[in-house]
Protein backbone atom coordinates (compact mmCIF):
# COMPACT_ATOMS: atom_id res chain seq x y z
CA UNK A 1 0.00 0.00 0.00
CA UNK A 2 2.71 1.89 1.08
CA UNK A 3 4.69 2.08 -2.52
CA UNK A 4 1.27 3.13 -4.33
CA UNK A 5 0.75 6.15 -1.81
CA UNK A 6 4.38 7.79 -2.42
CA UNK A 7 4.26 7.81 -6.01
CA UNK A 8 0.93 8.86 -6.14
CA UNK A 9 2.33 11.55 -3.49
CA UNK A 10 4.87 12.80 -5.50
CA UNK A 11 3.44 12.60 -9.17
CA UNK A 12 0.54 15.35 -7.39
CA UNK A 13 3.82 17.48 -5.53
CA UNK A 14 4.91 17.97 -9.34
CA UNK A 15 1.36 18.99 -10.46
CA UNK A 16 0.74 23.03 -10.69
CA UNK A 17 -2.23 24.97 -11.19
CA UNK A 18 -3.72 24.71 -14.96
CA UNK A 19 -3.43 28.08 -16.73
CA UNK A 20 -6.74 28.98 -17.30
CA UNK A 21 -7.74 29.30 -21.23
CA UNK A 22 -8.26 33.58 -21.75
CA UNK A 23 -12.37 31.96 -23.04
CA UNK A 24 -12.94 30.85 -19.71
CA UNK A 25 -12.56 33.83 -17.96
CA UNK A 26 -15.29 34.99 -16.31
CA UNK A 27 -16.49 39.18 -17.85
CA UNK A 28 -19.31 40.40 -15.77
CA UNK A 29 -20.98 39.49 -12.92
CA UNK A 30 -24.21 40.57 -11.30
CA UNK A 31 -26.43 39.77 -8.07
CA UNK A 32 -30.25 39.27 -9.08
CA UNK A 33 -33.05 39.22 -6.02
CA UNK A 34 -34.94 36.12 -6.62
CA UNK A 35 -37.10 35.28 -3.27
CA UNK A 36 -39.36 33.36 -4.14
CA UNK A 37 -39.85 30.08 -6.25
CA UNK A 38 -42.01 31.71 -8.73
CA UNK A 39 -39.12 34.38 -9.35
CA UNK A 40 -36.76 31.58 -9.36
CA UNK A 41 -38.80 29.84 -12.24
CA UNK A 42 -38.84 33.00 -13.85
CA UNK A 43 -35.77 33.49 -13.85
CA UNK A 44 -34.95 30.17 -15.64
CA UNK A 45 -37.19 30.77 -18.18
CA UNK A 46 -35.91 34.38 -18.80
CA UNK A 47 -32.53 32.59 -19.61
CA UNK A 48 -33.89 29.60 -21.42
CA UNK A 49 -35.49 32.22 -23.87
CA UNK A 50 -32.79 34.40 -24.09
CA UNK A 51 -30.48 31.08 -24.80
CA UNK A 52 -32.48 29.60 -27.20
CA UNK A 53 -32.59 32.99 -29.35
CA UNK A 54 -28.72 32.50 -29.61
CA UNK A 55 -28.95 28.90 -30.67
CA UNK A 56 -27.59 27.94 -26.51
CA UNK A 57 -29.20 25.63 -24.01
CA UNK A 58 -29.69 25.84 -19.86
CA UNK A 59 -28.86 23.06 -17.62
CA UNK A 60 -30.92 23.79 -14.60
CA UNK A 61 -30.95 21.54 -11.03
CA UNK A 62 -34.26 20.27 -10.36
CA UNK A 63 -35.92 20.51 -7.00
CA UNK A 64 -34.82 16.88 -5.86
CA UNK A 65 -31.06 17.95 -7.55
CA UNK A 66 -31.97 21.30 -5.30
CA UNK A 67 -32.88 19.61 -1.80
CA UNK A 68 -30.38 17.02 -2.52
CA UNK A 69 -27.70 19.65 -2.71
CA UNK A 70 -29.12 21.46 -0.07
CA UNK A 71 -28.45 19.07 2.02
CA UNK A 72 -24.80 20.04 2.20
CA UNK A 73 -25.08 23.54 1.85
CA UNK A 74 -28.27 25.77 1.02
CA UNK A 75 -29.26 26.39 -2.32
CA UNK A 76 -32.45 27.52 -4.50
CA UNK A 77 -30.69 27.90 -7.50
CA UNK A 78 -28.44 26.11 -9.61
CA UNK A 79 -28.39 26.70 -13.85
CA UNK A 80 -25.77 26.79 -16.91
CA UNK A 81 -26.41 28.16 -20.27
CA UNK A 82 -24.56 26.43 -22.34
CA UNK A 83 -22.67 26.11 -26.07
CA UNK A 84 -23.17 23.24 -28.08
CA UNK A 85 -23.75 19.84 -26.68
CA UNK A 86 -22.13 21.34 -23.43
CA UNK A 87 -19.37 22.43 -24.98
CA UNK A 88 -18.36 25.75 -23.37
CA UNK A 89 -19.94 27.53 -20.58
CA UNK A 90 -21.93 30.72 -21.64
CA UNK A 91 -23.17 31.92 -18.31
CA UNK A 92 -23.45 30.60 -14.96
CA UNK A 93 -26.61 31.10 -11.99
CA UNK A 94 -26.40 30.02 -8.64
CA UNK A 95 -27.35 31.32 -5.25
CA UNK A 96 -25.35 29.49 -1.95
CA UNK A 97 -26.12 30.09 1.99
CA UNK A 98 -24.41 33.38 2.09
CA UNK A 99 -26.62 34.90 -0.35
CA UNK A 100 -29.42 32.39 -0.72
CA UNK A 101 -32.18 34.15 -2.49
CA UNK A 102 -29.96 36.41 -4.12
CA UNK A 103 -28.72 34.60 -7.27
CA UNK A 104 -25.36 35.51 -8.56
CA UNK A 105 -24.36 34.84 -12.70
CA UNK A 106 -21.61 35.06 -14.29
CA UNK A 107 -20.85 35.56 -17.62
CA UNK A 108 -17.89 34.24 -19.66
CA UNK A 109 -15.68 35.64 -22.36
CA UNK A 110 -16.02 32.61 -24.64
CA UNK A 111 -14.41 31.54 -27.74
CA UNK A 112 -16.68 33.94 -29.66
CA UNK A 113 -16.95 36.61 -27.26
CA UNK A 114 -19.08 39.07 -29.36
CA UNK A 115 -21.60 36.98 -29.28
CA UNK A 116 -21.35 35.62 -25.67
CA UNK A 117 -21.29 39.57 -25.37
CA UNK A 118 -24.69 40.27 -27.79
CA UNK A 119 -25.79 37.41 -25.43
CA UNK A 120 -24.69 39.25 -22.06
CA UNK A 121 -26.45 42.32 -23.17
CA UNK A 122 -29.62 41.01 -24.28
CA UNK A 123 -30.16 38.82 -21.11
CA UNK A 124 -29.09 41.52 -18.97
CA UNK A 125 -31.32 44.43 -20.34
CA UNK A 126 -34.32 41.44 -19.36
CA UNK A 127 -33.26 40.56 -15.99
CA UNK A 128 -33.02 44.12 -15.38
CA UNK A 129 -36.33 45.09 -17.09
CA UNK A 130 -38.02 42.27 -14.75
CA UNK A 131 -35.91 42.57 -11.39
CA UNK A 132 -34.68 46.38 -11.36
CA UNK A 133 -32.97 45.58 -7.84
CA UNK A 134 -30.12 43.39 -9.91
CA UNK A 135 -26.77 44.98 -8.83
CA UNK A 136 -23.46 44.21 -10.55
CA UNK A 137 -20.85 42.41 -8.79
CA UNK A 138 -17.22 42.56 -9.20
CA UNK A 139 -14.46 40.71 -10.78
CA UNK A 140 -11.42 40.69 -9.61
CA UNK A 141 -7.66 40.32 -11.41
CA UNK A 142 -7.76 36.77 -10.52
CA UNK A 143 -10.97 36.44 -12.19
CA UNK A 144 -13.16 35.48 -8.40
CA UNK A 145 -15.87 37.05 -7.53
CA UNK A 146 -15.35 38.13 -3.53
CA UNK A 147 -17.24 36.41 -1.13
CA UNK A 148 -20.75 38.07 0.16
CA UNK A 149 -19.59 39.26 3.67
CA UNK A 150 -16.54 41.06 1.98
CA UNK A 151 -19.02 43.45 -0.43
CA UNK A 152 -20.94 46.77 -0.16
CA UNK A 153 -23.98 47.43 -2.14
CA UNK A 154 -23.24 51.04 -3.69
CA UNK A 155 -25.40 52.92 -5.73
CA UNK A 156 -23.73 51.73 -8.86
CA UNK A 157 -23.48 47.72 -7.59
CA UNK A 158 -21.34 46.26 -5.40
CA UNK A 159 -17.89 46.92 -4.13
CA UNK A 160 -15.20 45.42 -2.29
CA UNK A 161 -14.88 46.90 1.25
CA UNK A 162 -11.39 48.75 1.70
CA UNK A 163 -10.70 46.64 4.69
CA UNK A 164 -10.67 43.32 2.52
CA UNK A 165 -9.41 44.53 -0.66
CA UNK A 166 -5.80 43.09 -0.20
CA UNK A 167 -7.48 39.95 0.23
CA UNK A 168 -8.13 39.95 -3.52
CA UNK A 169 -5.56 42.02 -4.79
CA UNK A 170 -2.70 40.22 -7.51
CA UNK A 171 0.02 38.72 -6.17
CA UNK A 172 3.13 39.06 -7.12
CA UNK A 173 4.98 36.21 -8.80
Amino acid sequence: MLRCVIPLLLSCAACGVAPQPESDRAVAAFEVPLPTAIDRANFIATLQNSAKAYGYHVDAATPEELRTLSEVSPISLNATVWRGNDEEVVASAMDVSDHLGRVWISFFKGQDSRRFGAFRQTLMAEIIKRWPRTASLPIMPSGAIPLSRDLVLTPTGYQVKPSALPTYQAQPR
